[in-house]
């Protein structure tokens, strides 16, 4: 079941759903705006041949900070990674989802390309964007500009193991400004072993 607003600003007022910072004017119908942070991620594409998602370097990215006047520019066919300006919790029994802004999709703006779910259990981290321009001109990010949108469905209920449970671990628990991909903490990389849970924000 999707929460409509009423919902989501109870849920808010009990602590239960954690959006920080936070003003009214984000409470749609059926989600919240989010917010774009101020800093980035981008491939540094001189420093490698290709990208081994069992070895991957953290110098494969680097740090972009831009201030609130200056934008970073997202070029054609470019990908990079942004983060929200707000901080979000969500308690054992509800999860979120991530989507795009239709103004901004119109402009050839995506915002996630498979993290677009936030896992049960998932505590005072911002949200890694994996953008992309699919424009034929470049696009401008601009600093607390509203970036992505969020849904919150409650389960049927708790989950059992969420986000951050010790037999499951939390590579991202917790995440301030976007994070580079941990994909090399999965553990076996045999086509032979079971996938683990999913990965997402979580």
């Amino acid at each position: 079941m999707i929460l409509c607003d009423y919902s989501i600003r109870t849920q808010i007022a009990l602590g239960r759903i954690v959006i920080d910072p936070m003003e009214e004017s984000q409470v749609q119908p059926a989600s919240v705006d989010v917010r774009l942070g101020n800093t980035f991620l981008a491939f540094r594409r001189h420093a490698a041949e290709a990208i081994d998602p069992r070895e991957v370097d953290e110098g494969l990215m680097e740090k972009v900070t831009v201030s609130e006047e200056q934008p970073f520019i997202l070029h054609p066919s470019e990908f990079a990674l942004g983060t929200t300006l707000e901080r979000i919790s969500v308690p054992d029994d509800i999860v979120a989802r991530v989507e795009g802004k239709s103004s901004l999709g119109r402009l050839g703006l995506l915002i996630h390309a498979t993290a677009g779910f936030v896992d049960p259990g998932w505590k005072s981290g911002q949200l890694t964007l994996e953008l992309s321009n699919v424009a034929p001109l470049p696009i401008k990010l601009w600093p607390g500009m509203k970036i992505a949108q969020l849904s919150f469905m409650r389960m049927d209920q708790p989950a059992e193991r969420p986000y951050g449970h010790p037999e499951l671990g939390s590579k991202y628990q917790g995440q301030s400004g976007p994070v580079a991909s941990r994909y090399r903490l999965n553990g076996s990389t045999s086509l032979f072993v079971a996938a683990g849970p999913g990965d997402e924000q979580g």
